[in-house]
């Protein structure tokens, strides 16, 4: 058996009452002091989540835009400066390699945060594909990663650092941002994958723990709380944020998924799958993600069969008890002619077979 990998945190959750599970060769916490819990935490005040597992790979060179446009879908020539875009790349079939954000440092320096159990797939991808005077390079044993999340998270971080949060918008971030007692700078975004407000953290690896005790200091008063796998899992979820290996992969498109948005067809440049995406941008895809509830009493999980008159129309992506809702909920995938709202659909939980409408999605928004 191979050692589990431990991020620098990790030290840290054996004090808050961590439970780690093995995820994708991580030893990482699935829960604290609870799922439920911990969601509602993030939901109505702050929760703090050691995300350092993800991936880091920078991108850096004169050609290194031109390059990225070939390899990933969004249109790179609209990001600024201190500003993140939200993207995937793509086999030449459309299938997706990886969804991820990139962030632009500075011009031609780019970094690529991607999932972490596609590290080193989407490293090789882009190492097969170079070309011109660009310089990839996998960095991300050299980071850590918080993220703080929740109506509170920036009156929590605004209490430890003189840089003026409110000046970082949605999907901006700023540089080198001191925060006190700790010994390196800081790149703070304002993505988040919850469904609430708040900020992606990324220090040097060394200054990993020191960050997370000054944060949960500062949030002490308010409530703030760790929170684990189970809880990043619903937050996102009931917001409707895709997973890579469930909403997304090398079989389901992102137009498939239902993230077209970050994929801009209509711009000159090829990039590796273009030519499938676009016909399903315009004629519209085969399949579609959509939410559905339970009318019978059960829960819809991953990989399990959706059916129409007992024909197989699709799949469960995800699916859970929703915490906000209080209801049984999920993600599927299937057949686009049954994609119609109140659509009566049915699940095969187990060797029964349940009940289920179409509803929309998002399941949570933020008011």
């Amino acid at each position: 058996m191979t050692e589990l990998k431990r991020t620098p945190i990790y030290p840290e959750y054996e004090k808050w009452g961590g439970k780690t599970v093995d995820f994708g060769g991580w030893d990482l916490p699935v829960q604290f002091s609870g799922i439920k819990e911990e969601h509602h935490a993030t939901r109505e005040k702050a929760g703090l989540f050691d995300v350092s597992h993800m991936g880091e790979i920078v991108v850096k060179g004169p050609d290194s835009e031109s390059f990225l446009q070939k390899m990933i879908t969004n249109n790179i020539t609209k990001l600024n400066i201190n500003q993140a875009q939200y993207t995937a790349m793509c086999y030449p079939d459309g299938g997706t390699v990886d969804d991820f954000l990139v962030y632009k440092r500075a011009e031609h320096d780019y970094l690529l945060v991607v999932n972490a159990a596609n590290t080193e797939k989407d490293y090789e991808w882009l190492l097969e594909h170079q070309f011109g005077d660009v310089i990839i390079s996998n960095e991300s044993d050299q980071y850590a990663q918080l993220a703080l999340q929740g109506p509170k998270a920036q009156s929590i971080l605004q209490t430890i650092t003189e840089d003026d949060l409110s000046d970082i918008k949605f999907f901006r971030f700023k540089n080198d941002v001191k925060i006190q007692g700790v010994e390196h700078g800081a790149l703070v975004s304002r993505t988040g994958y919850t469904g609430e407000d708040g900020f992606e953290i990324y220090i040097n690896e060394t200054s990993g723990r020191d960050l997370w005790q000054a944060i949960m200091q500062a949030g002490e008063s308010e409530g703030l709380q760790p929170i684990g796998l189970g809880a990043r899992d619903t937050l996102r979820f009931e917001a409707n944020l895709a997973l890579y290996g469930q909403e997304l992969s090398s079989d389901i498109t992102p137009i498939e998924a239902g993230i077209g948005f970050a994929v801009k067809t209509k711009i000159d440049d090829d990039f590796i799958g273009k030519d499938v995406l676009k016909q399903q941008k315009e004629e519209g895809p085969n399949r579609k993600l959509v939410g559905i509830e339970m009318l019978d009493k059960g829960i819809p999980r991953h990989g399990y069969d959706i059916l129409k008159e007992d024909q197989v129309i699709g799949f469960v992506t995800s699916g859970t008890q929703s915490p906000t809702l209080g209801k049984n909920v999920g993600l599927a995938l299937i057949d686009v002619d049954y994609a119609n709202e109140e659509e009566l659909l049915t699940v095969q939980v187990r060797k029964r077979q349940l009940s289920a409408k179409v509803v929309p999605t998002p399941f949570y928004k933020r008011g």
